[in-house]
């Protein structure tokens, strides 16, 4: 099977090549491309690769402006970051997709399926536009202030100066950066789908964090991550080892 990469962080691709390499030593990848501009001239020429991963945010955009210029040919799995919403997105517009950090066993589940059922499947027009809608959807749903208790008063928190949101006790609480507490109503779940993924990061169970609040990393044992924020929290904010690579990115980006 040749399979085409797209992936602007080399690491990544170094990875993901090697766990191809790892389930079926008769995968070639036949180039790793690194931009949209590359892509759509891969695309625009003859080539052989029968199956393409590709990654969302590119050197130089949205890996979805590649299907504006030039037709994708081959069945496509998208390596994505995005939080669950967008993944229910891509579910609906039957595109295959992978959550970062790539497990070994879904890759496996992925090709098995590209092998079993969608080989020779194309994207079609439909399922772009859908693609499209849900980034520009996703853009203008972002919250900018929460509604919260305080003594006998609802008072406008502003979204920006949150630090983190935290659960305390059962009860989710907005920490703002000025260290006052306040109960939110919502679930954590519902509050991570309200915010901007490039500014607010889901830590743990407990926890998202702004990356504003970020002040230092340390390891922990077993690749975990603990994280120091201001203002100071009493509980320990551990990031797991599955998560800790894809946390970095987004603290670096």
């Amino acid at each position: 099977m040749k399979v085409l990469i797209i992936e602007d962080e080399p690491a990544a691709s170094e990875d993901l090549t090697y766990l191809l390499n790892s389930i079926d030593t008769n995968i070639e990848v036949v180039q790793v491309l690194d931009s949209v501009k590359s892509s759509v001239a891969f695309f625009s020429e003859p080539h052989t690769a029968e199956l393409v991963f590709m990654d969302i945010h590119l050197a130089d955009g949205i890996s979805f402006e590649i299907f504006e210029q030039a037709r994708i040919d081959i069945p496509v799995v998208f390596t994505t970051a995005y939080n669950q919403y967008a993944l229910k997105a891509f579910k609906f517009n039957s595109i295959d997709y992978l959550l970062k950090p790539i497990d070994k066993e879904e890759l496996a589940d992925a090709l098995q399926q590209f092998k079993t059922q969608n080989k020779g499947k194309a994207i079609d027009d439909s399922q772009v536009k859908g693609l499209l809608d849900l980034i520009g959807t996703k853009r203008k749903k972002y919250k900018t202030t929460f509604l919260v208790s305080h003594r006998d008063e609802l008072i406008p928190l502003k979204t920006e100066h949150i630090a983190y949101f935290r659960i305390d006790t059962g009860i989710v609480k907005a920490v703002s950066i000025d260290n006052k507490s306040f109960p939110i109503e919502d679930k954590l779940e519902d509050i991570e789908e309200e915010l901007d993924d490039a500014l607010f990061y889901r830590a743990n169970r407990q926890f998202i964090i702004s990356k504003e609040a970020v002040v230092t990393l340390k390891t922990y044992f077993n690749g975990k991550l603990i994280v120091d924020v201001k203002p100071v929290c009493e509980e320990r904010i551990i990031v797991s080892k599955a998560k800790a690579s894809e946390f970095k990115d987004w603290l670096g980006s």
